[in-house]
């Protein structure tokens, strides 16, 4: 097979709409994709994985509005390093309002709402939040490039001291998502400014901020590559890059120290002497963009998602309507215990027809005369083995027991 002919197998655009995973409208606009209930399903578990591991990692929550005044846009910089990016001001009564192209204003406002104490440090908070940016209709596709998008985003306020550690456990966390999620990094990469005035120009602040970053980068003893013109317009950035079937990259996660924000919002914190003094602002994002992320993994895995990503995780196939009563129970015992279940019965084909349009769905339960005289289910992988046929109960907590473990394996056999 060739790499074109690899790439249009696995590309998102073809699967998604072929899995049902999502769609667009001329009448919603370019950009703006949809999704359906399959694809609502990854987007939400993938979210609440995100949530869980943030949690535990010891960052809290907060929501914040989508729309801000172009006042916010021009302290944090915005709006004269990145207005081309953005959505045009819209006019409420004397003031103009702008849709979000970044979360970060809105997490500084939220931290310089408290005073906050050294003690407080490192304050990590977290936002799986909407924001937007004009694309251009040229470089739209799918998921990966849109206008609305959803960003797992989060801020550290801490100590220059503690900026370094705070963000290597970042890198940290985005390895254990990754290897989570089925996704391998192609490269890490530096980035570092360009010419011209797109960047803030401070030569200080992007050289504490660049030696922070490999300081960083050499610790975790992650290989990298330098990269100019790529870091955002406040300061440099790590960014992890992806790549598609046919080697294209995009950076999916970043991790970012900043010294212009907390500046430009006049933040601070109250030290062990008494005195006020500047934390610095740690950007991260595990996943980057929903949007981007599912794209990825559609291709990755090619619709065959991990177990506890899978839109639909048990096929329930009565061989025919004589055993109807105990493949209703058991579909009533898998909804009941949170499984992502679904009955295909004989009304809907032949035996064969229906298990091959289960093919993605990573286990069937075929349950035949047999096995309904002993309340059992054969057992049939996504990869095709047979396990020995299953008292319920026993295939039930199995399949339970991989989603709770979130790996890549199928099947155990304890």
């Amino acid at each position: 097979m060739s790499p074109q002919e690899e790439f249009t197998m696995h590309d998102h655009r073809r699967l998604g709409r072929e899995l049902d995973l999502f769609d667009t409208d001329p009448l919603m606009g370019a950009g703006l994709p949809y999704w359906l209930p399959d694809g609502a399903v990854v987007r939400h578990e993938l979210e609440e994985y995100v949530r869980r591991a943030e949690q535990a990692a010891g960052y809290r929550h907060v929501y914040s509005p989508v729309l801000g005044k172009r006042e916010l846009y021009e302290i944090s910089g915005h709006w004269d390093h990145y207005s081309e990016d953005m959505f045009p001001p819209m006019h409420l009564g004397a003031e103009e309002v702008v849709l979000r192209p970044s979360l970060c204003p809105h997490h500084a406002l939220i931290y310089r709402s408290r005073s906050h104490s050294y003690r407080e440090l490192p304050l990590r908070m977290a936002e799986l939040g909407g924001m937007y940016r004009s694309e251009r209709s040229g470089v739209l596709g799918g998921l990966t490039r849109v206008r609305a998008i959803q960003l797992n985003d989060a801020h550290i306020f801490c100590t220059l001291d503690q900026a370094v550690e705070e963000a290597r456990a970042a890198l940290a966390l985005i390895a254990r998502a990754y290897a989570d999620l089925g996704i391998r990094a192609a490269r890490h990469r530096l980035s570092l400014p360009g010419e011209g005035g797109k960047y803030v120009a401070d030569p200080a602040l992007w050289d504490r901020a660049t030696a922070l970053l490999r300081e960083v980068l050499d610790g975790s003893g992650i290989a990298y590559e330098e990269a100019e013109g790529e870091a955002a317009f406040y300061g440099p950035k790590i960014d992890v890059q992806i790549a598609d079937a046919a080697g294209r990259e995009a950076t999916l996660s970043t991790v970012q120290i900043d010294f212009h924000q907390p500046e430009r919002f006049d933040l601070h914190y109250i030290g062990p002497d008494g005195a006020k003094h500047r934390p610095v602002m740690v950007h991260r994002s595990v996943i980057g963009s929903v949007e981007r992320a599912v794209a990825h993994l559609v291709e990755e895995h090619g619709g065959a998602f991990p177990v506890w990503l899978a839109p639909v995780q048990l096929v329930i196939l009565p061989v025919s309507q004589a055993q109807a009563g105990p493949a209703d129970e058991l579909l009533r015992r898998a909804l009941d215990q949170g499984l992502r279940a679904e009955l295909a019965g004989p009304d809907q084909g032949s035996l064969g027809a229906r298990v091959r349009a289960a093919r993605l769905v990573p286990y069937q339960a075929v349950i035949g005369e047999r096995e309904a005289d002993g309340g059992l289910a054969a057992v049939r992988l996504r990869d095709g083995r047979r396990p020995a046929p299953l008292p319920t109960a026993e295939l039930l907590r199995r399949v339970a027991a991989r989603v709770e473990a979130r790996g890549a394996e199928l099947w155990a056999d304890a």
